[in-house]
């Protein structure tokens, strides 16, 4: 921590924000003064943990948010002050790591596959859209996958993004337009899993930060528009021994090791059980319907887009390339929260040695299986609605050790609510389907 407090003095820093986030992934922040960063480098600074969604009650609310050194940068658009940022992990003031911390639950299961001698890499693809404003979903232009116009305003925000998040040590590999009108994406080049969540949370708020620039609104929202594509946010993992690939094997028909199919078999199995860490707000279950490049069936294959877990083939036989994409995640998730979720089912695999069975080649995103092809190729669904998924996961073992007991009790508490509120709403569509004729 030293040498953060050194950087600060020597680059003459104003101010330096705090950053962590809730049970639901939503980024807060505690704005210090340099002399209080030296005092917080020792002791952590203090914070009201009841005023946090999913933390403490208001009788044992006294927290520490304890900063990470590793994580520090600069925030390069601010032009008024020179402020910087580093991420921080809760703690109770006796000492002990808060158990319900979502950056402490993903450190738990990270250190579980570690001590099997597994390092964890993640590599996302974050789409979202543009609007006009936060206030209806009014499109900004009517690209579609991979085109550009003269002179156009997304691509400039494209390049002031990259920019940003290079200054901030976050590598991007790529950005385009996606499918949708008014949709993109944007590939972060893959990390060690922790240091990715943390550069997940920083670059939405920085894809947001430039919109707003420009007088635009970004959102992560999974389905904002009935009629198009959502939003996902493809998830590729790999698992390294070392320097070793452990998901690469030269010798076997899809290069591709008994361990990357122990993990994928993992994923399948747990899959509706996490799916409400991946998938968490009621619009996620919009996304996820035929029709719309979304997963529905819970199968695998390699290379074909359509399934939930794929093993890419851009460059077949090269090592450090071998991975897995897992496509149901959407951007707007938790992402400390949806990679431990991730990362602990195919994990569940590996120790188990589950046996993967083979591989879908058809294509389900425009289809729907029926009964007998579903039972045929022994393929299942992912949870249709958000209080399916609740359902699945309150009854996971799996789920309940990911979380730990009061991270598990205070999300399915906050997303009952969430479902019992949505479930009291009139819709448009009951209005002008129902009124007429009942």
């Amino acid at each position: 921590m030293q040498r953060v407090v050194d950087i600060v003095k020597s680059a003459k820093v104003d101010f330096v924000e705090i950053w962590f986030c809730d049970i639901l992934g939503f980024l807060k922040s505690q704005v210090v003064t340099p002399p209080e960063l030296e005092r917080a480098a020792e002791d952590g600074i203090g914070i009201d943990g009841s005023s946090l969604r999913g933390v403490m009650p208001i009788k044992a609310s006294d927290m520490v948010a304890r900063l990470d050194p590793a994580t520090f940068a600069l925030i390069p658009w601010r032009k008024d002050y020179k402020v910087g940022r580093v991420m921080a992990d809760l703690y109770h003031p006796n000492g002990e790591p808060f158990s319900g911390d979502p950056r402490t639950i993903l450190k738990n299961v990270l250190a579980k596959v570690k001590e099997a001698g597994f390092n964890v890499y993640i590599g996302p693809e974050i789409e979202y859209f543009y609007f006009r404003s936060s206030e209806r979903a009014e499109l900004v232009e009517r690209c579609g996958y991979f085109d550009i116009l003269p002179d156009d305003a997304a691509t400039k925000m494209h390049c002031r993004t990259i920019e940003y998040l290079a200054a901030m040590g976050i590598e991007v590999e790529k950005a385009h337009h996606e499918a949708a009108p008014s949709q993109h994406e944007l590939d972060l080049r893959y990390d060690e899993a922790l240091r990715m969540a943390d550069k997940i949370l920083t670059t939405r708020y920085v894809i947001k930060t430039v919109a707003r620039q420009e007088g635009l609104h970004a959102t992560f929202m999974p389905k904002p528009i009935a009629t198009v594509n959502g939003s996902g946010m493809h998830t590729h993992i790999s698992l390294f021994t070392g320097s070793r690939n452990a998901f690469f094997d030269k010798d076997d028909e899809y290069h591709f090791s008994k361990v990357g199919k122990q993990f994928i078999a993992g994923l399948l199995k747990h899959s509706r059980q996490i799916t409400l860490l991946t998938n968490q707000w009621v619009n996620s279950y919009k996304r996820l319907t035929p029709g719309f490049e979304a997963p529905v069936y819970v199968c695998w294959a390699q290379g074909n887009r359509s399934v939930l877990a794929r093993v890419p083939i851009y460059k077949k036989g090269k090592e450090t390339a071998t991975r897995i994409e897992y496509r149901s995640p959407d951007p707007a998730c938790n992402p400390y929260l949806a990679i431990a979720a991730i990362v602990a089912a195919g994990f569940e695999g590996i120790k188990n040695k589950y046996e993967l069975g083979a591989p879908f080649e058809g294509d389900v995103y425009t289809i729907a299986l029926s009964e007998e092809e579903m039972k045929k190729h022994e393929i299942s669904t992912l949870p249709g609605s958000l209080v399916e998924a609740i359902v699945e996961a309150e009854n996971s073992k799996l789920v309940r050790e990911i979380l730990g007991e009061h991270a598990f009790r205070e999300l399915i508490r906050m997303k009952r609510k969430e479902w019992l509120d949505f479930s009291r709403c009139i819709t448009q569509y009951e209005l002008d389907t129902y009124l007429p004729i009942l």
